[in-house]
């Protein structure tokens, strides 16, 4: 073959349509992201360009194939995010695929979702870390979604500290629960789009999934449950202790956080990562890392979270 020739990928027009998006978009993603041209001639895609080009690309078709054949729904997030994997040589492992979702299964994006995936599978208590934008939230309430519907839980419980990031929970109007209930709204948007909003509805009116202030779970000892902590960077070392101590019989918890949004009065006081560095290696616990390259939102995301790493004094997880 000459340095660049064309190779042919056959493929289902199904899958054809789902890897082309709207206007073809996802094939001009492609395109730029290894400088390859991309064409449907039928039957599936030509990829011309240099060998190492078309090696990538083919790469990130059959991961992107593979999920569209998992029924899970392609979008220009899984178009990136699968590039950036076969940029860097990673895989993303299949099988890890959660059976719930209005739009079908939902499958990890990266590789360090479907480790993340798999250690909530495994563990009973799992700390999810790393930037905004990584799918530790979303994913988190995913996998308790699906096993409050299989019924291996009997209550999804939704916690995290009441600590304002710039603002004052003292103006809003409504109890302590109603003023905690709008910083919850990532949650919330993941679980209407994996359940829908009127399933969530019922199921919170049934007290299946419940919301509950930090401060609320003081004394509690929570059983056959699935507990999401949430923006726990924002939490003290004391609280943290408390909040792991809740788990009961039959009960699993995900604790997620980004060490570099802290906003405490003192950031070294912060729970989470000192958590993590204590729990490293403990028996039951999982300890899922994610980086900017694991950014699953708007390309511009993951550019900036770099940026302030690289502005950050000191490791994110370091114990101060």
């Amino acid at each position: 073959m000459s340095p660049r020739s064309e190779e042919f990928l056959p493929l289902s027009d199904d899958a054809v349509r789902a890897l082309s998006g709207p206007n073809s978009r996802y094939i001009a993603l492609l395109e730029d992201a290894f400088h390859v041209l991309l064409e449907t001639p039928g039957g599936g895609f030509a990829v011309r360009g240099d060998a190492r080009a078309r090696a990538g690309a083919k790469q990130a078709i059959h991961t992107l194939v593979a999920r569209a054949e998992s029924g899970a729904e392609i979008t220009e997030a899984d178009v990136r995010a699968s590039a950036a994997a076969a940029r860097a040589g990673d895989q993303v492992p299949r099988g890890s695929n959660l059976p719930v979702g209005k739009r079908g299964p939902i499958a990890p994006k990266t590789a360090a979702q479907a480790r993340y995936l798999d250690l909530l599978d495994s563990c009973e208590l799992v700390f999810g870390v790393g930037p905004a934008g990584t799918g530790k939230t979303f994913l988190a309430a995913a996998y308790g979604a699906t096993l409050l519907l299989k019924g291996a839980v009997d209550r999804l419980v939704i916690t995290r500290p009441a600590v304002e990031a710039g603002e004052r929970l003292g103006f809003l109007p409504g109890d302590l629960m109603e003023k905690v209930d709008p910083y919850l709204m990532p949650i919330w948007a993941a679980l209407d789009d994996i359940l829908g909003p009127d399933a969530v509805r019922r199921r919170r009116d049934r007290g299946e999934i419940e919301v509950a202030p930090l401060a609320f779970m003081r004394g509690r000892t929570l059983s056959h449950a699935y507990v999401i902590v949430d923006e726990a960077q924002n939490t003290t070392r004391l609280q943290m202790k408390m909040v792991l101590t809740r788990l009961g019989e039959g009960a699993r918890m995900v604790v997620t956080g980004d060490p570099s949004q802290v906003d405490l009065p003192n950031p070294r006081d912060s729970g989470l990562g000192h958590a993590v560095r204590i729990l490293r290696g403990v028996e039951g616990v999982g300890i899922a890392p994610f980086e900017a390259a694991d950014v699953v939102r708007h390309k511009l995301v993951e550019r900036i979270v770099r940026a302030y790493d690289a502005d950050a004094p000191s490791p994110k997880l370091r114990d101060e």
